[in-house]
């Protein structure tokens, strides 16, 4: 059907189809977004116009503003002394097209360049085996990995920030994006905070409160630098 797949009514019909079938009972329904991402991401590599070599992107980041080398060169500015970071030193996360929910990425084992000019990356997610790889948009998936929130770091969290926060459902629970809708400051003892944190989660606009175990932040550096990720991104662009 080609792009015809990606039409919402279509994805809807599909998706209450789906969801009804006797193989589903008792389960959470399927919602015409996954639907779609489904068929974009089967689009996307039918798309592919050129494939990196598999082996290993060992990507330098040179924090001096100038631009990256793949395969472990660096330029001329990052050698004269200026501080770079090696990407295989990061930790990364990358949002599954299947769930919504953003995972460890335990490898990048592959890059390509799509049609349209985009960047992707084919992700092991940490604690997966195989079957689970997926092809990744890098600017729109990929990131630095987020921060647990301790006990003691509440404070860090503000109302409308953009947080990784536990999700948990009937048959799942996973981690996803949120925004900090409210918080009640509590008195803290020496070894727990008490605070209520009320989010809504993104992909379904759901309100949950939650407790500062369920949320990780996301790094601080992003707000006043280019993302790794990005660069890797320009880098390929």
């Amino acid at each position: 059907m080609g792009e015809k797949s990606l039409d919402r009514n279509f994805c809807q019909e599909l998706a209450i189809n789906f969801s009804s079938s006797s193989d589903r009972a008792g389960k959470t329904s399927l919602s015409w977004e996954q639907v779609q991402d489904w068929f974009q991401n089967k689009l996307k590599e039918l798309q592919a116009i050129v494939t990196v070599s598999p082996d290993p992107l060992n990507v330098v980041v040179d924090h001096s503003d100038a631009s990256i080398l793949g395969n472990g060169h660096q330029s001329s500015s990052a050698t004269k002394g200026n501080p770079a970071t090696n990407l295989n030193k990061l930790k990364f996360e990358a949002r599954s097209f299947k769930d919504f929910a953003w995972h460890d990425v335990a490898s990048f084992l592959s890059f390509r360049v799509m049609s349209t000019g985009e960047l992707e990356a084919r992700v092991r997610y940490g604690g997966f085996g195989k079957e689970d790889d997926e092809w990744v948009n890098v600017k729109h998936g990929v990131r630095e990995a987020s921060i647990p929130l301790e006990h003691s770091e509440c404070q860090k969290v503000n109302d409308a920030d953009l947080v990784l926060c536990f999700m948990v459902r009937d048959d799942y629970a996973l981690y996803c994006d949120a925004h900090v809708v409210k918080i009640q400051r509590k008195e803290h003892s020496s070894t727990e905070c008490k605070c209520i944190f009320t989010v809504q989660y993104l992909h379904d606009n759901t309100e949950a409160d939650v407790s500062w175990k369920d949320i990780c932040c996301r790094p601080t550096q992003e707000k006043h630098v280019l993302s790794p990720m990005q660069n890797i991104e320009n880098l390929w662009g």
